[in-house]
């Protein structure tokens, strides 16, 4: 008898991984979580919110991993990526185009 794994393997080899009770696709994903509240704590970060959805054109759905609101009045979109897939650079010129206020910073 063979044995089934909990938890299907990510294509691109993301782990998930767990923090303060917030389950994230990857450890970098994680990672950046983590770094984003000690900025917070150090003023440089009023605040920020994870997963923030944007209409796209064709009723498409895009997630942006963080919205950073920083003490200059401004915010930033952040996506963490391990890599860039055609279907995400497709997305992220959709972006652009309807949010040219929006800096979409992506960190690798």
């Amino acid at each position: 008898m063979i044995a089934r794994h909990k938890f299907k393997r990510h294509k691109y080899g993301a782990k998930p991984t767990e923090v303060d009770g917030i389950k994230f696709g990857s450890k970098r994903e994680a990672a950046y979580y983590s770094e984003l509240k000690l900025r917070q704590r150090a003023g440089e970060v009023i605040g920020f919110l994870m997963q923030v959805p944007l209409r796209l054109t064709g009723g498409v759905i895009y997630r942006m991993d963080f919205l950073e609101f920083l003490t200059d009045g401004t915010c930033k979109g952040v996506e963490v990526k391990g890599f860039e897939t055609a279907t995400w650079k497709l997305k992220k010129r959709m972006v652009d185009e309807l949010y040219p206020w929006l800096e979409l910073e992506v960190v690798k």
